[in-house]
């Protein structure tokens, strides 16, 4: 049987946001205008630039507001989307505010978590959100939705697809049909991945999809590829790897954008990404947190760039 994968892809990168939401560094404006410039230029087409939470619990987006509106001032192309992660209303108010075109929200899967954090069950949460979606559909934004631990979590082990299926349903019931199915938790893994995929695609042929992989357990790339046997076409990645659920004990960071990009080199489909590029934005991230990151790319490079030779006088071919 033939290996088949889609041709085409998009990469949202989520490193200014999902990534650096985790660190103690904090960038400034200015950092990430030029990293935002420089994901432009590389050929990002979906870019997520931070959130719009409350500064004291999370510090590290408190600038947001800010760095959208120095990218007024930039040049960007139509067919680039900038998003942002928001809570609620309140998050929309902020967006319009400052410029923004495009919101997410967020809802976790785990029945148990929602519960004991909300006193709701995730599809109630979703049906909270109805507000922010008017807000920002009259503000004239795009508006899409994520569920974080899709795929199982610590409180709950794996969550059933049918529990998914009620919080799509829920999204759908307040407008929004893009959803993001995310990993948060690091506890997919490929197979399981592929049969969810399957199941969205023929329960909800009509919504678009995004993936977000965390590479807790080094399955990120696997179930990346397994959703493109899937047919879905839309994953996040995080520039040299760096962040991680901060709420799930030994979560590491999210998948490396520049290994999904040379993956995707390798295998021969596009993602409209220059890799070079994308790799020195992420050289340049480990300058500005001041560590080394969880990205294989960094550490040993791209496989067409080894051109090893062997030694002077050792033979290279040795037959009988």
């Amino acid at each position: 049987m033939a290996f088949e994968l889609v041709k085409d892809i998009r990469i949202c990168e989520v490193g200014l946001r999902d990534g650096l939401q985790n660190e103690k560094t904090i960038l400034t404006v200015d950092q990430k205008v030029e990293l935002l410039k420089g994901m432009i230029d590389a050929g990002f087409k979906v870019i997520e630039v931070g959130s719009f939470m409350h500064p004291k619990k999370v510090p590290q987006m408190a600038n947001t507001d800010e760095v959208y509106k120095a990218m007024a001032e930039v040049e960007v192309p139509d067919d680039v989307e900038l998003r942002a992660l928001i809570p609620n209303k309140r998050g929309v108010d902020r967006a319009v505010a400052c410029g923004c075109k495009k919101v997410k929200l967020n809802v976790s899967a785990s029945m148990g978590h929602n519960l004991a954090n909300l006193n709701r069950t995730p599809a109630e949460s979703v049906a909270g959100f109805a507000e922010a979606v008017d807000a920002a559909k009259s503000n004239g934004l795009d508006i899409s939705g994520s569920i974080s631990m899709a795929f199982g979590s610590p409180w709950d082990d794996e969550i059933p697809v049918d529990e998914v299926k009620k919080i799509v349903e829920a999204y759908m019931a307040v407008g929004i049909t893009e959803i993001s199915l995310s990993d948060a938790s690091g506890m997919a893994f490929p197979s399981q991945v592929y049969n969810i995929c399957q199941e969205m695609k023929k329960s909800y042929p009509d919504n678009k999809w995004w993936l977000h992989f965390h590479n807790t357990r080094g399955l990120g790339i696997s179930n990346i590829i397994a959703g493109m046997q899937a047919g879905f076409t839309q994953f996040d990645a995080s520039f040299a790897g760096v962040g991680g659920c901060p709420f799930v004990p030994g979560a590491a960071g999210n998948v490396s954008t520049e290994d999904v990009l040379h993956v995707c080199d390798e295998m021969g489909v596009n993602t409209g990404v220059d890799i070079d590029k994308a790799i020195a934005i992420s050289k340049r991230v480990v300058e500005m947190i001041g560590h080394t990151a969880d990205s294989y790319i960094l550490r040993a490079g791209k496989s067409k760039d080894l051109k090893l030779e062997l030694p002077k006088g050792q033979i290279k071919n040795q037959t009988k």
